[in-house]
């Protein structure tokens, strides 16, 4: 009987020995929850408007990688984290199924997003295209406005102009002004200087117009102002005076238009430039039994200046009244030496200034920005106000 309390002893010693700290290491730990991602657009969602801005977040731990392409990666959207959340820089292009992939972390454990979805169809006739003059690489001249024409009209004009951005390499300050739905141009308060490099940013693309059209594409259109060419036409002395950066290159003798027929005053710019042109009074609503009426083929070097129909261009059978008389129906003629030397010497966008003509230029009559002062001008904008940044970028 006396054995019993070793037998106990052993027993105590057991039950120590299962509570060790070898048993203890033996007991899972908890996994760490993955992290948590969610969109902006529901998966598999169809009809998503195409103005869209993609949002992707984490809602549990941190958010590493977003791509979100069309499914044979055509079209990719470009977007950027920011405060923990990626926004697509780029809005969508219909019709169009994309592919969303975000990856992220919780606890160096990750999680993943993968959805679909599909943007909504739209025709030609819910797309406004936007064409931009000058062209891509252009030396123009000074008096060069920007025009920016929308193949469908843009209801929301403040919305555009918000997108529609002019940067330069020097400090100029100049303002949208929006001629119609379709038509918006954009100027320097003063000429552009020679040289200035110039870009036109158009981020338009998906971008709603109003009544249910988008914007088609977005642009970007470099072009280069070149030197200074500003010409006089004296409808009076029936001169033109031509000077490059302030110097006299060339007096001509010309022949404006004779009275009735008298060539407008006012700042033009160079619109269109023709080695040769056929003119037809016709296009102008001159009829052929008018006694005005002319039709003459293959006319040398000839310089749009007015939607009307005014030209500067080579007039061989004008050149007893060149220098002393007016008798064209408006355009200016010279010799053919003179109109080609001219026409060499000048691009679009070159300024064209008319004095001493009693008959004045209507407004849009050709590029007529220029006769417009500063403070009208700025009226025309959508929004209300602008300026340039401090690195000499203007911004419409």
């Amino acid at each position: 009987m006396r054995l019993r309390p070793a037998l106990v002893l052993v027993a105590a010693a057991l039950v120590v020995s299962a509570c060790s700290a070898d048993a203890v290491r033996d007991v899972a730990a908890p996994e760490p929850d993955p992290a948590e991602l969610a969109s902006n657009i529901e998966a598999d969602a169809t009809d998503v408007s195409v103005d869209t801005l993609v949002e992707v977040s984490a809602t549990l731990g941190e958010l590493d990688d977003v791509t979100v392409a069309s499914r044979k990666g055509k079209y990719t959207v470009e977007g950027e984290i920011e405060d923990g959340v990626w926004k697509a820089t780029q809005r969508l292009e219909p019709g169009v199924t994309y592919v969303m992939s975000a990856s992220g972390t919780h606890d160096d454990t990750e999680g993943t997003l993968e959805q679909r979805f599909t943007t909504q169809d739209l025709g030609l006739d819910q797309q406004t295209y936007p064409a931009v003059s000058p062209l891509e690489g252009e030396t123009v001249g000074v008096g060069m406005p920007i025009i920016v024409t929308f193949d469908l009209p843009v209801q929301d004009k403040a919305l555009y102009e918000e997108n529609m951005h002019v940067r330069t390499d020097a400090d100029i300050e100049g303002s949208w002004n929006w001629f119609s739905d379709n038509v918006a141009h954009f100027r320097p308060k003063e000429y552009w200087p020679a040289g200035t490099d110039v870009t036109v940013d158009l981020e338009v693309n998906s971008l709603p117009a109003g009544n249910g059209i988008y914007g088609q594409e977005d642009q970007s259109v470099p072009f280069t102002v070149g030197s200074e060419v500003i010409s006089t036409v004296d409808t009076r002395s029936h001169t033109m005076t031509v000077k490059s950066d302030g110097k006299v290159l060339r007096t001509i003798p010309v022949s404006t238009g004779k009275p009735g027929k008298d060539s407008r005053n006012g700042t033009k710019v160079i619109m269109e430039k023709y080695d040769a042109v056929d003119m037809d009074a016709a296009s102008t609503g001159v009829s052929e039994d008018d006694a005005d009426y002319y039709n003459l083929s293959d006319v040398k070097w000839a310089m749009r200046v007015t939607n009307s129909g005014e030209f500067i261009h080579a007039a061989p059978w004008s050149v007893g009244s060149q220098g002393n008389s007016n008798v064209s129906a408006g355009c200016v003629g010279m010799t053919t030496s003179d109109a080609a030397w001219l026409y060499q010497n000048s691009k679009r966008g070159d300024v064209v200034e008319f004095v001493g003509s009693p008959r004045g230029l209507e407004d849009q009559n050709g590029w007529t920005d220029w006769n417009v002062d500063w403070d009208t001008w700025k009226q025309g904008s959508a929004l209300d106000g602008q300026g340039d940044d401090e690195d000499g970028t203007t911004e419409g």
